[in-house]
């Protein structure tokens, strides 16, 4: 799956992003909002990359069309050793990814690891699929790819 980048609104946006978080010494490209990716997606400017277990995406639910590589596994959530490999192998090093995760976390650390492996253009998904902790400690509820509206599907 190859992705270039043209002269849209959204791509110009992205690209501001990455200059940014250059110019701010990030260890990876920027983070991008949850509404600004799935644009990117539908425009084939960037490819949505799932992070979460296989467990989190079945039961919780999923971004339609997108990549899976899990940055974690299990219930424990240990630590995928091949997932740089898994991800080159899918997406490439150069194209932009935006990486989603169930609040922005794991996905962030999987941005940098990447990074640090010559992913050029690899952006951490703001809020997750699911967002922040509300006070009552439960999520969904004021942020997150859900709650924006946007498409997602469950097994």
């Amino acid at each position: 799956m190859s992705v270039t980048l043209s002269d849209s609104t959204a791509a110009r946006t992205l690209e501001n992003i990455r200059e940014q978080a250059a110019a701010q010494g990030l260890g990876f490209a920027g983070s991008v909002p949850p509404r600004l990716a799935w644009q990117l997606a539908q425009e084939n400017e960037a490819v949505v990359v799932d992070v979460r277990s296989a467990e989190e995406r079945k039961f919780v639910g999923h971004v339609p069309d997108t990549l899976h590589v899990p940055w974690a596994s299990g219930t424990s959530l240990t630590r995928n050793p091949r997932f740089v490999r898994e991800l080159e192998a899918k997406t490439g090093k150069d194209q932009p990814v935006l990486l989603l995760c169930r609040s922005g976390k794991r996905s962030l650390l999987a941005a940098e690891a990447a990074a640090k492996a010559g992913f050029t253009r690899v952006f951490n998904v703001l809020e997750g699929f699911e967002g922040d902790l509300d006070d009552s400690r439960q999520r969904g509820h004021h942020n997150g790819w859900r709650w924006h509206g946007l498409p997602w599907v469950q097994d």
